[in-house]
């Protein structure tokens, strides 16, 4: 945290000094009022440029509101981030201080509540792909190093079960990066078809586990097929390792800023952020990261020392309780969803395949 309430947020990196497109970050910092109701702060953040090298490509000057709806009180220190672009490379002189915000109509909210103050601070412009996902509690490369990580634990405990249960691994290795690439392509498009009102590229749009678990695994059933591997076994030898990089991936998406929990005022919460707003917040990330170890272990545990008689039920019991634990964590996320009634029918539908898999596992 910064000594005072506003950050520039600047970046050394000498290979991508002056790059266009340049862009500025700055973050206001302040404390949410102890008790009462939820409620909204605005802040205006002033800056111009004092100086820098070269031609003037971009504003000298800029000024800018950042609104959040909904401070919960005690929910203790807060950051507010806001990045501008297509600003001249160089040294900036920002200012930022609350201001009373207005509704749609026109009408002034309240004053604001809480402990805010006017402050300013220098930094440098950075190149905009970076400003983007830079904020304080963000760390930069986290959630591509963990869902990498993850990627690789996946494919070594495949490897090893496989070994175990005397599969052509080599041909199965092959046929799972394939279909985790392709998984990644449903992931993205999943994630733009979901979240339409997100205007941005493809690119820098996110991913979503649903959609790579939609598209990784019927292509994983169709190489295998293809490939001459029992799709049964291979589907179970897969479980526990497709579970463990969930597991590790949803790390990434702690420290990235990504899937981030409801503000609270709990001291169970943790501060994070989800790149605009740092407070207190449920952690839903690392509980759905604990809740996906679990699964993972069980489904683990099962595979190496279960001979089922339906190959592929563990696969099905593993992806099927997961899916129901998720469903049942998607209330303490910050996003709300986006239908009314299908977390209802997938948690049904999960709760009741995970019964009927695991009394036809016992029965047989």
């Amino acid at each position: 945290m910064p000594a005072g309430p506003v950050q520039v947020m600047s970046w050394n990196c000498s290979q991508v000094d002056g790059v266009e497109p340049q862009g500025l970050g700055m973050t206001y910092w302040f404390e949410a009022a102890p008790d009462g109701a939820p409620y909204p702060v605005s802040v205006r953040f002033t800056g111009r440029r004092i100086s820098g090298d070269g031609p003037v490509t971009g504003k000298q000057a800029f000024e800018t509101v950042r609104t959040v709806e909904r401070v919960v009180p005690g929910s203790g220190r807060v950051s507010l981030t806001t990045r501008v672009r297509g600003v001249a490379p160089g040294t900036w002189e920002v200012t930022a201080g609350p201001v009373v915000p207005r509704r749609a109509d026109g009408t002034s909210f309240p004053a604001p509540r809480g402990q805010l103050s006017q402050g300013s601070g220098t930094g440098t412009t950075a190149f905009l792909p970076v400003v983007n996902v830079r904020a304080p509690g963000v760390r930069i490369g986290a959630w591509p190093a963990l869902v990498g990580a993850g990627f690789l634990v996946a494919l070594l405990v495949q490897w090893l079960l496989g070994a175990q249960r005397g599969l052509p691994t080599g041909r199965l290795l092959v046929v799972s990066v394939l279909a985790s690439l392709v998984g990644l392509v449903g992931a993205k498009a999943y994630y733009l078809l979901t979240n339409p009102a997100e205007k941005v590229s493809a690119f820098r749009a996110g991913m979503s586990v649903q959609g790579f678990v939609l598209t990784a695994v019927p292509t994983l059933l169709l190489g295998c097929w293809w490939a001459g591997i029992p799709v049964g076994p291979a589907l179970d030898v897969s479980a526990p390792g497709l579970l463990l990089g969930m597991t590790i991936g949803r790390l990434g998406c702690f420290f990235g800023g990504c899937c981030v929990g409801r503000p609270t005022a709990s001291r169970w919460g943790i501060w994070s952020s989800d790149r605009g707003m740092g407070v207190r917040r449920i952690p839903v990330q690392l509980i759905e990261s604990a809740m996906a170890g679990t699964v993972a272990t069980a489904v683990l545990l099962a595979v190496a020392l279960l001979d089922p008689a339906v190959d592929g039920l563990l696969f099905v019991i593993g992806l099927s309780a997961y899916t129901f634990g998720r469903q049942v964590l998607f209330p303490l996320r910050g996003i709300p969803r986006a239908t009314a009634y299908g977390r209802v029918a997938m948690m049904v539908l999960t709760g009741l395949v995970v019964a009927a898999s695991v009394l036809g596992l016992v029965v047989a």
